[in-house]
């Protein structure tokens, strides 16, 4: 099977965007396939964003467990940066972790492990308050950090 491109434009919040997806079947003589359990194919992302006349450029590239089609595998990529920059925003804004004074490298590691298993559970947690507020009465109420912990109302 050869491979498959795609290509989309994308224009909104100032600047124009232009992705081209490339992916390809693992080829059969790869050094090490059968250490990569279900690999099927390999991706190559491409991004071209233009701002204010300004051009970057960013590729990315991915080991899939899709079989070669390229839209389907457009579609993986841009849902899985979606929920990425979901999840980076929300640690940044409700964390504050971009402020984070911790230096050494395991406590950061520590911390944001931590960070991300405690936004994991707030977002579970049924109640309809923002994942800041939870987090600011799982402080105030021990009854409400058990409900969370335990992932009940009552």
């Amino acid at each position: 099977m050869d491979a498959g491109r795609h290509q989309t434009v994308e224009s909104g919040h100032g600047r124009r965007e232009t992705r081209t997806y490339i992916q390809l079947p693992v080829p059969q003589d790869l050094p090490g396939l059968r250490s990569w359990n279900g690999l099927k194919s390999i991706g190559i992302a491409v991004s071209e964003s233009v701002r204010d006349g300004k051009v970057t450029n960013e590729v990315r590239y991915y080991i899939s467990s899709l079989a070669v089609d390229v839209k389907r595998f457009a579609r993986a990529v841009r849902s899985h940066w979606g929920i990425e920059n979901g999840c980076h925003w929300t640690l940044d804004v409700t964390y504050r972790e971009d402020e984070s004074r911790i230096r050494e490298k395991c406590l950061r590691e520590n911390m944001a492990w931590l960070n991300r298993l405690s936004l994991s559970l707030l977002k579970q947690h049924p109640g309809r308050e923002s994942v800041a507020m939870k987090r600011r009465s799982c402080g105030w109420s021990e009854e409400f950090l058990l409900q969370v912990i335990v992932g009940s109302t009552n």
